[in-house]
């Protein structure tokens, strides 16, 4: 990896895009990186677009600002392709990752002539096959690891299985699921 990445989140409130950038940050700081996740707070309400941000690095970051020249964008709704420049300043060597269940020849006129590489998962069909309810959070956060390398695929689900038992420790059915969504959008993400 390397000294500095830095990933922008782009979601709508209630999505979990937030959580997904913060649950990021910590399992990234549980193996020795330093790091940011935060959103950027506005008006925000239930299906309004929010913005949330990560850096992750070897060594102590001295930057705090918002993102404006990220290597790596998510967008966990591909409806904010027709509403917010998600391309905006993403590095040519860097990537996007969307959640839709369209082709990537269907996203690509709504990238704004975006020339780096496009990844796409079907968040929605991880999400019904092992949760049975859509949380998209979980299979983005999965798959953004994938395509950024920012760690190790079975570090990340180690720590992640940490965070996960103790966030759902009195809800054994929810973690099973959140467990194959992790190792489920790992395979998916095209």
């Amino acid at each position: 990896m390397k000294q500095l990445t830095e990933i922008r989140w782009h979601g709508r409130g209630g999505q979990g895009a937030k959580t997904a950038a913060l649950l990021l940050a910590d399992v990234a700081f549980n193996t020795g990186k330093h790091v940011q996740g935060f959103p950027e707070y506005g008006p925000e309400r239930m299906g309004a677009p929010i913005t949330a941000y990560d850096r992750i690095s070897d060594e102590e970051i001295r930057v705090h600002s918002n993102i404006y020249e990220p290597d790596y964008v998510a967008v966990v709704d591909d409806t904010l392709l027709h509403s917010v420049d998600v391309t905006r300043g993403l590095k040519k060597d860097g990537a996007i990752l969307i959640n839709t269940e369209k082709s990537k020849e269907e996203i690509l006129p709504l990238l704004n002539g975006y020339e780096g590489r496009v990844f796409t998962i079907n968040a929605h069909k991880v999400c019904m096959a092992t949760l049975g309810k859509y949380f998209p959070n979980t299979p983005m956060l999965a798959a953004m690891v994938k395509i950024s390398g920012v760690m190790d695929e079975e570090v990340f689900l180690k720590e992640m299985e940490e965070s996960l038992q103790h966030k759902f420790a009195k809800k054994p059915e929810v973690l099973e699921g959140n467990r194959k969504a992790l190792q489920m959008a790992l395979k998916e993400v095209v």
